[in-house]
């Protein structure tokens, strides 16, 4: 006996199948571009925290330059305290190094302490766009 294919039961089967295999299809590129979407943020996070550490080896190796005024503590800033405006060279490096940061970090501020010959510096920025919100550097380095 042979079986016979009736194909009038088989209309539209496939159209279904295309259907839910668009569905599933779908799904899955919707998460890979949520995958994406994140992915971008943390490396702007990333980018952002290798952004602060240069800017913290950048003070540090100004102060080594000028390591007499370093020890003197001329370096000292706070973060509450706003930017140097004297003419000495300490003034000068804390300023432009300031204004580097307020430029390169989103509300950036950083605070410079000493003691001893071991400086601590502190980076800080509003990471709202990869991370949660303030994000902090700090280094201990001997000048």
């Amino acid at each position: 006996m042979m079986n016979t294919f009736n194909s009038r039961y088989q209309k539209g089967v496939s159209l279904i199948e295309i259907l839910i295999a668009l569905v599933i299809l779908s799904v899955g590129l919707l998460g890979m571009a949520g995958l994406q979407a994140r992915t971008l943020s943390l490396n702007h996070s990333a980018y952002q925290r290798t952004q602060a550490v240069n800017l913290s080896y950048d003070i540090a190796d100004r102060m080594r330059a000028n390591r007499r005024a370093a020890l003197d503590g001329d370096y000292e800033i706070d973060l509450t305290d706003a930017n140097p405006t004297g003419n000495s060279v300490p003034d000068q490096d804390l300023r432009e190094w300031r204004q580097i940061i307020q430029a390169t970090l989103p509300s950036g501020n950083s605070s410079v302490t000493l003691n001893g010959d071991t400086v601590t510096v502190v980076v800080q920025w509003d990471d709202s766009r990869g991370a949660e919100g303030l994000q902090s550097f700090q280094m201990a380095t001997e000048i």
